[in-house]
């Protein structure tokens, strides 16, 4: 299973090569292979004997975090929409993007998203999962603002941004509880640990953690307004991330720990709330839109909080609904966000309020249209997928869980009449979508270009993703058994067996339908009537504005801070640094136990050290007291061979050795820099200042005392000491230990030191030889 991730990954360092041919060939052409292949792939194991695998890579074992891929009905269903709709999304771009654009930034931004997402699903390791989150966080950033030159881009891409990290480490905050309580980083080890976690006195805010990172992600109320900006991504992303991939990771994380709190009567309370009104607002303010994506974004928005309702209701019928939704809403939407792309690249424009009448001029397009809509709207055609799981979204609406709370109690009777409302808007919108653009009067003449039918490979993702609406429509059990009753299993941990059948009777679900159709045509046909309610519900409330304004007020007050302090003074900046230093330290020491003072065991103390001694602190007084630049190096320098007379005289030629090498370079480096620096002058300090500077100094020299005979009094490890004594020779093949760490041991971070030498050096040559350059000019 590595390969879904590390495949991604490779191709993606790959791309800015391959982008370098794309007026021969289009990027997207090598790109598509990519989620293919994996697709091919992991399509194998749809079947009713399936049963979970797992893998297991080792990256940090002493911290318990590993690759550990874990593959079962959940992570299957969103494996294959990942890389099923990846391809057809790669297809479609193909011919959506120009190859004039930045090819190369779009698909290296979109394959590490992939491999973001397919990380997310597959991890059983609580930490490697929350990386993989942040890289989809990061990606979907860079897919959002890929126009960066437009200013509503950069503002969409930031906004989502920092919604969507806030959550992830409320997330992260989480699953470091979790792994605490549970002594563990893996979530099925956690789920078995359930009765440990449900018992914990940090459930609460565990689970607090956990739907603040998937609500967020999942765009659900409040924190669905970035959903919408992000919308001024090209509409390949926008049909990728906000159909079928970034927006349901949030719905992947309250799934994939359903097992451990569905028996939370909070848990059911907060997600049935959360996702009904979210389904309810989203539904509601998709009427109000102009703009063909915008109007998709809150269709989004509100098929994501039906979603989410569901799986905080928790009943059987309920969790199969909800993941035969998942693959519905992946199907229509994808294809709907497709046809907004195909109608802006044709007409030039995606304002519904200048569009009409377009089916004259692209009938293909129309009809994919027509499908998608009637099925997102839930009208009981047998051939819609739509339908079916909007009918098992309002039978499990109908039967939760009782004996509960008074106030779960009253819940449960108020959500089947709010399901039924935020369908009707469902309904309106759908109407709204698919007549505002394709019925009505012609207006092309108001048209930017002149409407035309698109090309047939624009048209055969989402004439693809239609097929499959019209299929999983007809023939509803063809993924029941061997494909979706994994997926519920897996979240409510057992076996689900839901036939899948068009009509079975005039009950109280289809009557909700009915409802739906209904009051939906009714208040579609009236539409201009009623939609002065806007102005009156949101009416001048608006969470963008308050959005806005935290965000504003943070800048000023960040702005204000740093300006405070960045002065300009190199001394105040060394102050703030060592000062914080200091206070950090000791703070940590005394919390820790880590001051820990011991005079034993100590070698003898004889005249010639302290003479060295008193030397080096005469020496180190003097520079402070040097009123030149050279006099003050040459003083300092007699610090530095101090500490090699002390190796020498407790027996460490090598270390002395070093040292005198080490010391000599610096002093003659230090001269040479000092060369050309203007000479010292004497600053005149109030007495204030002159305090800070003593206490500054006076803590820092304490600090360090104190770590140095802390280390040496407190062994909270055994020594490594004794095992290099005892291998330097047959590991290392020499006697001498301190140069077989230097050398073998730690050869690694010597390689790394001599690099990073070596590039100062590069860049103080090329500094050097501009500098003479312009003085040769």
């Amino acid at each position: 299973m590595i390969f879904a991730v590390l495949l991604p990954l490779l191709i993606a360092c790959l791309i800015p090569f391959l982008s370098k041919i794309k007026h021969k060939i289009h990027t997207g052409i090598f790109v598509f292979f990519v989620p293919l292949a994996i697709f091919l792939y992991f399509i194998q194991f749809i079947g009713s004997g399936f049963s979970p695998v797992r893998q297991t890579y080792y990256w940090i074992p002493s911290l318990s975090i590993n690759f550990d891929f874990y593959l079962d009905g959940l992570s299957l269903l969103f494996v294959l929409l990942i890389s099923g709709i990846g391809a057809l999304v790669v297809l479609y771009s193909i011919y959506y993007l120009d190859k004039t654009e930045r090819l190369g930034h779009f698909y290296v931004y979109l394959i590490l998203f992939m491999a973001g997402m397919l990380g997310v699903v597959l991890s059983d390791n609580v930490f490697v999962m929350y990386t993989f989150w942040e890289l989809t966080s990061i990606s979907s950033f860079l897919l959002i603002g890929y126009w960066h030159f437009n200013e509503r881009s950069r503002y969409g891409a930031l906004k989502s941004l920092l919604i969507t990290i806030i959550g992830g480490l409320s997330m992260f905050g989480g699953f470091i509880l979790l792994s605490i309580i549970t002594d563990t980083t893996s979530i099925q080890a956690m789920i078995d640990q359930k009765d440990v976690i449900l018992e914990s006195a940090y459930l609460p805010l565990i689970l607090g953690f956990l739907l603040m990172g998937a609500f967020t992600k999942s765009a659900q109320f409040p924190f669905h307004i970035w959903l919408p900006d992000a919308m001024e991504a090209p509409t390949p992303v926008s049909a990728y991330l906000h159909s079928a991939t970034m927006v349901k990771a949030g719905l992947f994380l309250v799934a994939r720990f359903s097992p451990i709190f569905a028996s939370y009567e909070w848990f059911f309370i907060i997600v049935s709330i959360a996702g009904i009104v979210t389904l309810c607002w989203g539904s509601y303010m998709s009427v109000k839109q102009t703009d063909l994506k915008a109007i998709l974004a809150f269709s989004t928005i509100s098929q994501l909080g039906m979603i989410m309702a569901m799986l905080g209701f928790g009943t059987k019928v309920a969790v199969f609904a909800a993941v035969f939704h998942i693959l519905n809403h992946a199907t229509f939407k994808g294809s709907l966000f497709m046809v907004a792309g195909i109608v802006d690249h044709e007409t030039g424009t995606r304002d519904i309020r200048k569009l009409g009448g377009l089916l004259t001029f692209m009938p293909i397009t129309a009809t994919l249209a027509l499908f998608g809509t009637f099925s997102m709207a839930g009208v009981p055609l047998p051939f819609l997928n739509g339908f079916y799981s909007k009918e098992l979204f309002f039978k499990s609406s109908l039967n939760l869980n009782e004996n509960v709370s008074e106030f779960a109690n009253m819940l449960i009777d108020v959500i089947p009449i709010l399901a039924v409302i935020g369908s009707i808007f469902t309904f309106v919108y759908s109407m709204y979508f698919f007549f505002g653009t394709f019925a009505g009067r012609k207006k092309e003449k108001k048209l930017p270009k002149k409407p035309h039918e698109a090309p047939i490979g624009m048209l055969l993702s989402p004439i693809i993703l239609v097929t499959l609406v019209i299929i999983i429509g007809l023939f509803p059990n063809l993924v029941n058994g061997s494909f979706l009753a994994h997926a519920a299993e897996a979240i409510s941990g057992e076996a689900i067996h839901q036939h899948v059948v068009y009509w079975h009777g005039f009950k109280p679900a289809f009557k909700m339908s009915l409802i739906v159709v209904g009051v939906g045509t009714l208040l579609f046909l009236t539409r201009k009537k009623w939609q002065k309610v806007y102005s009156f519900l949101p009416g001048k409330l608006s969470l963008n504005k308050a959005y806005d304004s935290i965000v504003n007020k943070l800048d000023v007050y960040a702005s204000n801070i740093t300006n405070y302090y960045m002065n300009g003074s190199l001394r105040l900046y060394v102050a703030i640094i060592l000062s914080t230093t200091v206070i950090v330290t000791f703070t940590f020491m005394a919390l820790t136990g880590g001051l820990t003072l011991k005079f034993d065991n100590l070698a003898d103390i004889t005249a010639i050290e302290v003479s060295v001694v008193v030397v080096m602190i005469a020496a180190a007084l003097g520079t402070i007291f040097a009123k030149h630049n050279v006099a003050a190096i040459l003083i300092l320098g007699v610090v530095g061979y101090g500490v090699s007379l002390l190796f020498v005289i407790y027996r460490a030629p090598d270390l002395a050795l070093t040292q005198l090498i080490i010391e000599t370079v610096t002093v003659a480096l230090f001269l040479l820099c000092f060369f050309h620096l203007p000479k010292l002058q004497v600053i005149k300090e109030s007495g204030r200042s002159k305090l800070i500077n003593v206490i500054i100094s006076l803590g820092f020299g304490a600090m360090m005392t104190l770590i140095g005979i802390s280390a040496h009094s407190s062994k909270w490890f055994d020594s490594i000491a004794e095992y290099f004594i005892k291998t330097s020779h047959s590991l290392g093949g020499g006697d001498n230990v301190v140069n077989v760490i230097l050398v073998d041991m730690r050869g690694l971070d010597t390689m790394f030191e001599i690099t990073v030498l070596g590039i100062a050096s590069l860049a103080i040559y090329s500094l050097v030889k501009i500098k003479r350059k312009k003085e040769a000019e």
